[in-house]
């Protein structure tokens, strides 16, 4: 059915050495008293404090939340909505990976609502529960290339109690202005890059690859995972690469878009893991990718042939599927999750919460019980 609603991203600003202008941005949205939101390991680095010194220069204060774990959940956005009340701030600074981004937006989105966050999940229409003049204005910076949460209308929030992971829609959790500075990845270390890196490559793929309808989304993801396949090798090898850095960084934003279109099982099986295990989640996505593929090629293979023949990989989706592997080597991603601490013990448990993930409905093939189970079995 070719019926559809499309949405695209804000006003990004792009460059090298653009975060000088971070604070004519917040001030152009009326933002007079920022709360800068960044998770705990980039609070005290050169390029956060850089930040602080150019809002506190501009006369807005210098003002940090720094207690996000690296998956967010209701108990840092209790902690952070205190922190935006207590301090009288009138708007958000989202800055660093998709943790900070994630749970700088959610603040700015209940900064003003008298519902719980739970009540705004993207479920059908729940998003018109909230209160659009209560959302407080933001404004993103990224520090890695990876989740695009910066050009993104929703975040996603684990719930403590049940540790599944939630996805908080509405269309003013979009950013008003983004800042996309490629020297603020410089210092990511060689793992981030990675995980960020592959995260934004299997966004490109998956939006790629699900049956939904959205050819505009479709084409974006193309030549995103064009950027990340070919760059992604040279911002890992040399940090100091600037221009792999900025191909990365409008891979990832490129990936958000366009998994406007949907996403699939690599996300539904990635989630459960980084919820209860606490992993990665580009890390998890890059390991989980291979048996995904396999388990997809009946519905995919043809779209694999004209994806490979676009990124110059010979072979069809063999020969995308070789390459894959070849990228996940580079990168040094590992080839089973059990190196990243997960084991066999609660397959059934994850299996469940992967079927009823929001990402599952997008795959190409039907995500089961039992076919989870499997899936999990053979990348544990």
């Amino acid at each position: 059915m070719m019926t559809a609603n499309w949405s695209y991203p804000t006003a990004i600003k792009f460059g090298v050495g653009c975060i000088k202008e971070l604070a004519e941005h917040c001030k152009a949205i009326g933002m007079q008293k920022p709360l800068l939101v960044t998770d705990r390991g980039l609070a005290s680095m050169p390029i956060t404090q850089n930040a602080l010194d150019i809002l506190q220069s501009a006369g807005l204060g210098r003002a940090l939340f720094a207690e996000v774990d690296p998956n967010p959940n209701d108990k840092n956005l209790a902690a952070g909505l205190a922190a935006y009340k207590e301090g009288g701030h009138d708007g958000i600074v989202a800055f660093g990976g998709g943790s900070g981004l994630d749970l700088g937006k959610t603040i700015a989105f209940m900064a003003g609502q008298t519902r719980p966050v739970w009540d705004f999940e993207d479920i059908g229409d729940w998003w018109t529960r909230a209160n659009p003049e209560a959302i407080a204005p933001i404004v993103a910076v990224p520090t890695t290339a990876g989740t695009g949460s910066e050009v993104g209308r929703a975040t996603v929030i684990t719930h403590s109690e049940s540790h599944t992971k939630k996805v908080i829609f509405h269309p003013k959790i979009l950013p008003s202005v983004v800042i996309c500075d490629p020297e603020l990845t410089v210092g990511m270390p060689k793992v981030i890059t990675a995980g960020t890196g592959m995260d934004a490559f299997i966004h490109c793929l998956e939006a790629y690859c699900t049956p939904f309808y959205h050819p505009m989304g479709e084409g974006i993801a193309l030549e995103g995972m064009r950027l990340a396949y070919q760059n992604l090798p040279r911002a890992y090898q040399d940090g100091n690469d600037l221009t792999a850095r900025a191909q990365m960084m409008s891979a990832a934003a490129m990936g958000a878009v366009a998994f406007q279109k949907g996403l699939g099982a690599v996300h539904a099986l990635s989630h459960p893991v980084g919820a209860l295990y606490n992993t990665h989640h580009g890390m998890t996505n890059a390991v989980v990718l291979p048996a995904v593929l396999r388990f997809n090629r009946p519905a995919i293979e043809d779209k694999i042939n004209r994806l490979a023949a676009y990124l110059g990989i010979s072979g069809g989706f063999d020969g995308f599927y070789g390459a894959m592997q070849n990228l996940r080597e580079s990168v040094g991603v590992p080839d089973k999750l059990a190196a990243l601490g997960v084991d066999n013990s609660r397959i059934s448990e994850l299996a469940s919460m992967a079927v009823v993930d929001p990402t599952a409905g997008g795959n190409p093939v039907p995500l089961t019980q039992e076919s989870a189970q499997q899936l999990y079995l053979e990348c544990i």
